[in-house]
């Protein structure tokens, strides 16, 4: 039987990818949605800005030794804007990104990454300026996420994010699974099942 993931803290250091707007396009490049599955979709993140034309390797985050174990991304606004690609979020994941910290993302992006159980919480520019230039100048600093308190700690000092609570909620509770929802409660959605005329009492 299927077990709900919970998530409640999440640890791991940062990676720091400043800029506003940063769409979809950019984050996975239109060409790679062909992939029959997600599985080699964290090859491609920013693929356009990680690799020029030949294929040679450009100067980025994604690309940097010292980021190469992140799970914690720390972004600006709008973040995730444009296309409504669940590829997008697939891929940060598939990289190794397990959250996401930023002054706002596109709404559509933010429930693409709740349904992959990834939390995107939002802070002020301060606080996002800070976390940047912290991770920047320390590449090994751990951050902590806390979605029971709401607080991001591992910097100077806590810091306070914000996440609706029905996200919040969702996650804590591994709800955002919603396929591990429906086997998790296998017996009450067949009895439900069961009881609908439209497959069970359909005439042909």
């Amino acid at each position: 039987m299927a077990e709900l993931m919970k998530i409640r803290n999440i640890t791991g250091t940062g990676v720091p990818k400043a800029g506003d707007d940063i769409d979809t396009d950019q984050i996975i490049p239109a060409r790679y949605l062909v992939e029959i599955t997600f599985a080699r979709m964290g090859e491609f993140a920013f693929y356009d800005e990680r690799y020029d034309a030949d294929g040679t390797a450009l100067p980025h985050p994604f690309n940097d030794a010292q980021y190469a174990d992140g799970s914690i991304l720390l972004v600006n606004k709008n973040f995730g804007c444009g296309s409504s690609r669940e590829h997008a979020p697939q891929a940060l994941k598939r990289w190794g990104i397990q959250a996401l910290i930023g002054e706002s993302f596109a709404a559509i992006f933010e429930g693409n990454c709740q349904m992959l159980g990834i939390p995107a919480v939002t802070v002020s520019q301060d606080d996002v300026t800070t976390l940047q230039k912290l991770v920047g100048a320390n590449p090994s600093t751990e951050l902590t996420m806390n979605l029971e308190s709401g607080l991001i700690t591992g910097g100077p000092a806590p810091i306070d994010f914000k996440i609706s609570a029905g996200t919040r909620q969702a996650l804590m509770d591994g709800t955002w699974d919603s396929t591990a929802t429906l086997l998790t409660n296998a017996e009450k959605v067949g009895k439900i099942a069961e009881s609908l005329p439209y497959i069970n009492s359909f005439a042909g």
